[in-house]
């Protein structure tokens, strides 16, 4: 059976950025919803205090987040001055590619680690 990948990332708001990463957001959240209709799930959050976002997105397979991470490239660079992306994790075993692109993502938008976590048990809907 054929699991979903969960898909992660954890950044720090640059001082003084949070307004326009706001309206960053918005607009990248648009652009995904029209662009990668395989996508299952895409949504941001923000921490109590507003210093880190959160993105999460859920993925039917390793190939929808490979189209998500080429497809959304130019998008997710329009952030580097507003983050400084921390971490990135994903649930799922993913291609080489994808491993490949979302190193290549954790270093041009901060300083951050990617950790894989391999699906053990369970079942997905």
């Amino acid at each position: 059976m054929r699991q979903p990948i969960v898909y992660v990332d954890t950044s720090a708001i640059r001082e003084g950025k949070l307004d326009e990463l706001k309206v960053a957001m918005d607009h990248l959240a648009a652009f995904v919803e029209e662009n990668m209709p395989r996508l299952i799930s895409y949504g941001f959050f923000l921490d109590e205090d507003e210093t880190q976002m959160t993105v999460v997105s859920v993925h039917p397979d390793s190939a929808s987040l490979e189209f998500h991470m080429d497809r959304g490239a130019e998008e997710f660079a329009k952030f580097a001055d507003l983050i400084d992306l921390l971490k990135i994790e994903v649930y799922g075993r993913v291609s080489d590619g994808v491993l490949e692109r979302l190193h290549q993502k954790a270093q041009k938008l901060g300083s951050g680690t990617v950790a894989v976590h391999e699906f053990q048990a369970g079942f997905a809907r």
